[in-house]
């Protein structure tokens, strides 16, 4: 693509000279003109003069025909050696006059033309080194009459002029080849230049777009945040004063510990849409691609949503399919729930839609809606964080504005080419396409985890207090046995305590990853391993949602979970850990008693 630019540059700069040699062309015949009228016989003279004025006039039409009219790689040679053809037909006529202006008793006049005639051969190097084809015909075109005329002098002055001429054309084309090779690296250098040129700009845009988005996608965030916590501030503060007051009554209790419930729910519902977003850009989330059944998938997506679209009234309807595709289904079912949510919620009446089209060797899964469309110019906009058309006053019932952004973020991750179309008042139409599958291999029973969960000793440590006491608390009513502290050091220090008053096993560490002093919960485990003598599984509990605080966690290799986590999530979590660990020893065991 670049060497295809460089020969169109090169064809541009010979047409581009095209109007010096004119000019020197006009000049120098008038001139030889002037000097050999009345010692020539004009009928030599004279036609040779309309031939010259011919291909003048000649060359400058094809050089305006070629900068007024499109070109084409190909057409683009065609000229290259169109310029290279007139080149040639000048070489010869001005060769030619060695033989028109010999005039045996007037050596002056010869001596001359071979004057002129070095001149131009030299002169062509600037002109038509773009083109060597151009170059060397025109040079070989002009110095082979003036050869010929040199084999019919007698005695050494011949013999003189053709070795002097041969060193001419040497030299000539010498030169030549270096001029097209620095004519050629200083054009891929200018090209170079200019694709740096707009890349810088393309880059420059889109660090002023990001920075823009950033700004918009903190002040949502950030409004976002702040409700639902100054809700709960209002909800604590309600609750106190009734305490202060006496007993609370318990449908009065009920009433704020259900309102407090909602609100948390939507606060982590809030940070989990966020966490996901930050996992998409920190480059931490693993696809796992495998054979997915989308006829199965769209019957438990019809079974999911059949309620939505009875409580609005709505028409709901999935197209019969069996297709299959290959993709990671939990990201599949992501994008799917996101693009069904949005369409039930923004579609007040008429029918929504879940069906697939074949496209060649792929499947494009498409959402139908009858709801409010999108405008043209809002097309873009609409998949990024916390734009809402149809939501100005930020209402929670209509969703928080992240659902596309995630769409966008994990289509482009798996490389599924995303789609929408829309009209105003009419609906939209959003779609995903996917790789399919013709050999439909057997499909592998889904494995049941293992919900039951025995009394274990773990580790934790949390450097905020009251993190620490309700982690302990809960922990311990499921059964557990807790060392806790707020550092590896006072960790470490409550087990040998225990330690030494009775035998103090520890099945697993838990540890929040920002702690004090720098710390991070991957040295603390690592630490409390070192001191236990083995390597002993952990949990990393964090409420970072950088990116690059996701990809150094996860690095770790520990088992990550984000804050805010509930009490099944944390049980579940402990218990996918300790069964992995028993796998693991349990393995280990097996190949020593093997090779035993």
């Amino acid at each position: 693509m670049q060497e295809d630019k460089i020969q169109e540059a090169l064809i541009e700069h010979l047409y581009r000279n095209a109007y010096g040699i004119v000019i020197s062309n006009v000049t120098i015949s008038l001139g030889i003109i002037y000097v050999l009228y009345g010692s020539v016989p004009t009928n030599w003279l004279v036609p040779w003069a309309i031939a010259v004025y011919t291909l003048i006039a000649a060359r400058v039409l094809a050089a305006r025909h070629f900068w007024k009219h499109p070109r084409t790689p190909g057409s683009l040679r065609r000229w290259a050696w169109a310029a290279a053809g007139f080149s040639w037909i000048s070489g010869l006529l001005w060769g030619s006059l060695t033989w028109i202006g010999f005039v045996p008793d007037q050596p002056h006049l010869f001596a001359f033309i071979v004057a002129i005639l070095a001149g131009l051969v030299s002169g062509t190097i600037p002109s038509l080194s773009a083109f060597p084809p151009a170059l060397i015909g025109s040079i070989f075109a002009t110095t082979i009459p003036v050869a010929a005329r040199f084999t019919t002098m007698p005695g050494a002055i011949g013999d003189a002029y053709l070795f002097l001429l041969a060193c001419l054309i040497a030299i000539n084309i010498y030169y030549g080849r270096i001029a097209y090779r620095m004519l050629h690296e200083m054009i891929r250098l200018r090209l170079e230049n200019v694709g740096l040129i707009d890349h810088l700009q393309e880059e420059r845009d889109r660090a002023q777009t990001a920075d823009r988005a950033k700004t918009r996608f903190l002040a949502a965030a950030s409004h976002d945040l702040r409700q639902p916590i100054h809700a709960l501030g209002l909800l604590i503060s309600t609750l106190s004063v009734l305490g202060r007051r006496g007993d609370v009554p318990s449908g009065e209790a009920r009433s704020l510990a259900s309102s407090a419930k909602a609100i948390v729910g939507n606060l982590s519902g809030l940070l989990n849409a966020l966490l996901d977003i930050s996992k998409l850009d920190a480059g931490v989330v693993t696809v796992a691609r495998e054979n997915v059944d989308l006829g199965e998938l769209f019957r438990n997506l019809n079974d999911e949503f059949a309620a939505s679209a009875r409580a609005k009234g709505l028409s709901w309807r999935v197209a019969e399919t069996s297709a299959h595709v290959d993709t990671d289904p939990m990201m599949l079912k992501r994008i799917l729930d996101n693009l069904l949510t949005n369409a039930f919620r923004y579609t007040n009446s008429g029918s929504v839609l879940l069906g697939c089209r074949r496209r060649g060797m792929a499947v494009e899964i498409q959402v139908w809606d009858s709801g409010f469309g999108i405008p043209e110019e809002q097309k873009a906009a609409v998949f990024e964080e916390f734009v809402q058309l149809h939501n100005p006053a930020r209402d929670k019932a209509q969703g928080l504005g992240l659902g596309l952004a995630i769409v966008r973020r994990t289509a482009e991750l798996l490389g599924h080419p995303l789609k929408l179309v829309s009209v105003p008042d009419r609906g939209s139409m959003f779609s995903v396409t996917l790789p399919s599958i013709h050999v439909i291999a057997p499909a592998l029973p889904p494995s049941n985890a293992t919900r039951g969960q025995t009394a274990a000793s773990l580790m934790v440590v949390d450097d905020e207090r009251d993190v620490l006491d309700a982690m302990v608390r809960l922990l311990t009513l499921e059964g557990h046995r807790i060392y806790a502290g707020q550092s590896a050091a006072e960790v470490k220090a409550v087990h040998s305590a225990a330690a030494r008053k009775d035998s103090a096993p520890v099945d697993l560490i838990v540890a929040d990853y920002r702690l004090k002093d720098n710390a991070t919960g991957v040295e603390a485990i690592k630490t409390l391993s070192a001191y236990l003598g083995r390597t002993v599984p952990g949990i990393i509990v964090t409420g970072d949602t950088s990116p690059s605080r996701i990809r150094e966690a996860t690095a770790s290799g520990f088992r990550i979970l984000h804050k805010p986590i509930s009490g099944d999530g944390l049980r579940e979590a402990i218990a996918a850990v300790l069964a992995a660990d028993r796998r693991e020893r349990d393995a280990i065991g097996g190949i020593g008693e093997q090779s035993g």
